[in-house]
């Protein structure tokens, strides 16, 4: 693996807030404070044993304020941008003699304020969208209109994902709670219309103190003082698991909160299964890679039941953890890569590029080497795991030890770490919502130095 921080005038020496890397062309886009979108042409350095570059290829003007999202179509011929004062732009890819352009489509006017995430349906026929005015749209892309609003969150909507299996959708918000949506499909007039319904409010955690009488509830997420604009989550791409960032966790009422990012299961999206405890800055936003592996054999201890590997990444305020669902430890660490706030996370179609934007003005990329992260599964095969397919954590976690191991001063390091024993948790109770139980474990160490994220199961 190579990479680093790349130091070219992004946007202007402006807060880069959003990347995106094109689904077939694997063009990075990035967005900016400076109202601009910017795409560029990653520079590969395996070959020259260096670390890759970018090299500029268009801008994108249209926008009046700050752009804080991005993401392009699955299918590559959109890209949709959300910024301040609640706009929300499509733009439309054209093939002419010079190349491809990309030239303003429409906009999509609702939002009132800032729009601060964004994502595509799996079909590309719906786009969700967060705002600062607490509301989530979930909009007609071909139409350009809006085709329902959900507007069940009390504080800003940073954070909203789309099931790729589009039975689900999940929004997640500074009043500390990630709603989960089900679609239930209505008929009009003869015409079949997707619904979606509110269906677990996750929010509390449900815990035991020493008086086994006595039980507290604690929230599983940070407030609105979290130093960051986002809270970006993401489905798996299978649509087997969902990982939320922005975790707090209190193993007692008088402990220390623990910054940790939740694995809830498709089975049972009411609680968390799996958590991420161990960083010393809160996470703000994480990413499945698209890409699948086949299964490498070397652990036997997975907390994940796959037929094949699942790579995800996870960034807090100004570090990286890359983790797959083989192995029950980080399989890379980038500490301290940026000084200010991380933004946004990008994986490139074919798994081989990361990228990291932040507010200091500057990208991260990393370019992994042929079949450095595994073998890949071809499409045709993918086809093969469906819904029915989707696993879940074992019935049952054995007791397992945690491996406390000082950081080296590097900018990219391995894990090496085992996990800290889990504990049964009690069922969730029903308070406004649905309300998640907690996970029962042991507080880690404290120390000012940066620690490794540890996987925690929840039975």
């Amino acid at each position: 693996m190579k990479g680093g921080t790349i130091q070219i005038n992004w946007h202007d020496t402006k807060p880069v807030l959003a990347c995106d890397f094109h689904p077939i062309s694997a063009l990075l886009a990035t967005a900016g404070a400076d109202f601009d979108i910017k795409l560029w042409a990653t520079v590969s350095g395996i070959d020259q044993k260096k670390a890759p570059g970018v090299t500029y290829h268009s801008n994108l003007s249209y926008h009046s304020s700050a752009v804080n999202t991005l993401r392009f179509s699955p299918s590559g011929e959109l890209l949709a941008s959300g910024a301040d004062g609640g706009e929300l732009i499509l733009w439309k890819s054209h093939t002419t003699d010079a190349g491809e352009v990309w030239k303003f489509l429409k906009s999509l006017v609702f939002h009132r304020k800032d729009v601060l995430d964004l994502q595509w349906s799996s079909d590309g026929a719906y786009i969700i969208s967060g705002s600062v005015d607490n509301l989530c749209i979930i909009w007609d892309a071909n139409k350009c209109s809006v085709h329902q609003i959900l507007d069940g969150h009390f504080h800003y909507v940073q954070g909203v994902a789309w099931d790729p299996l589009e039975k689900y959708a999940a929004s997640f918000s500074s009043d500390r709670t990630c709603r989960i949506y089900i679609n239930k499909h209505t008929k009009t007039k003869g015409v079949e219309k997707s619904n979606y319904v509110c269906q677990h409010v996750v929010s509390k955690a449900e815990s035991q103190i020493t008086d086994e009488s006595k039980s507290i509830r604690s929230h599983l997420f940070h407030d609105e003082t979290l130093p960051s604009f986002f809270r970006r989550l993401s489905w798996s791409p299978d649509g087997s698991f969902l990982l939320v960032p922005a975790g707090s966790h209190k193993s007692t009422p008088t402990s220390e909160p623990v910054n940790t990012a939740y694995v809830f299961s498709r089975k049972d999206l009411s609680r968390p299964a799996l958590m991420l405890p161990g960083a010393s800055k809160p996470i703000v936003a994480v990413r499945f890679c698209p890409q699948r592996f086949h299964l490498l054999g070397t652990n036997e201890s997975s907390f994940f039941k796959l037929p094949y590997r699942l790579i995800f990444a996870v960034a807090t305020l100004n570090s990286l953890y890359i983790y797959d669902t083989e192995s029950v430890q980080p399989i890379v660490i980038a500490a301290g890569v940026h000084y200010a706030a991380i933004t946004d996370i990008a994986w490139s179609p074919a798994g081989n590029y990361l990228a990291l934007s932040s507010q200091d003005g500057y990208c991260t990329l990393l370019e992994f080497d042929n079949q450095e992260l595994g073998l890949p599964i071809p499409e045709e095969k993918k086809a093969v795991s469906d819904a029915n397919k989707s696993p879940v954590l074992p019935d049952v976690v054995e007791e397992n030890k945690t491996i406390d191991k000082n950081n080296k001063n590097a900018d990219v390091d391995s894990g090496k770490e085992r996990v800290e024993n889990s504990e049964k948790e009690k069922d969730e109770n029903k308070k406004d919502g649905e309300e998640a139980s907690s996970p029962s474990t042991r507080e880690p160490p404290s120390k000012p130095a940066k620690r490794r994220i540890t996987p925690m199961a929840i039975d």
